[in-house]
């Protein structure tokens, strides 16, 4: 979006009932940022966790838990690793225009809050809701991974269930429009009210006849975003 076309969005009060939820890695980041630390900190044994859970044997809060459990660095180097991720460079002028028409925007992820966290501030986005699972040091070199937004009735076993926490802000807000990219979102991608996609989840969301726009990167989503809500205006 350009600037006339954010100029001519002033501040309004959301009168649709509409808020936007977010995936994380992937979606806003350009990279999975839990797996690019397991990549580069990650003792052996990561690999076998995420083999057992794309297998079926445990769901993603357990591969990730014992993932985390396997990490070996100091806050130093951790905070110098996320100091290099990048995110969509569209991204911040995406959230000014939602948060300009009354949108209130949540970052819900299966990540882990701290690197989520750390990301956005670089940003200049560190006044977002971050939903994740909890990372907590253990030692100097040692981390766990708490997951207090897990559900026993989570299809993925997931350490924070998308789908509750979408549940949670339909109640509140009314409308979800939940925009994210591959398999974490697939089983979200059904309670939305309208779906952002990429990557994967443009895919999911075709075969299933969920409600959808594709878009490759925020840039290209905000114009679309000031489009959509004035059509919700149009019909509330």
């Amino acid at each position: 979006m350009n600037k006339y076309m954010l100029a001519q969005a002033p501040a309004c009060h959301n009168t649709t009932g509409w808020m936007v939820q977010s995936d994380f890695d992937g979606t806003i980041s350009l990279v999975d940022v839990t797996d690019s630390l397991l990549q580069r900190f990650g003792r052996p044994g990561w690999t076998d966790l995420e083999d057992a859970w794309e297998r079926g044997e445990i769901g993603s809060r357990a591969c990730m838990q014992g993932q985390v459990a396997l990490l070996d660095m100091d806050q130093q180097e951790l905070d110098a690793h996320l100091d290099s991720i990048a995110i969509d460079p569209g991204f911040p002028g995406f959230v000014q225009a939602a948060q300009a028409l009354g949108l209130r925007v949540q970052v819900v992820s299966d990540g882990i809050d701290y690197a989520i966290e750390h990301v956005l501030a670089r940003h200049g986005l560190g006044h977002l809701e971050v939903i994740a699972n909890r990372l907590v040091q253990q030692d100097t070199r040692r981390w766990s991974l708490e997951s207090p937004w897990a559900s026993p009735h989570c299809k993925r076993a997931s350490g924070n269930c998308k789908c509750e926490r979408l549940a949670t802000q339909k109640t509140l807000a009314g409308r979800v429009l939940y925009v994210g990219d591959s398999s974490s979102d697939f089983c979200v991608s059904h309670e939305a009210d309208y779906v952002l996609a990429k990557y994967r989840l443009i895919g999911h969301c075709e075969r299933h006849g969920i409600a959808h726009a594709p878009f490759q990167g925020f840039s290209d989503a905000t114009p679309w975003l000031l489009q959509f809500m004035q059509q919700q205006e149009a019909v509330a």
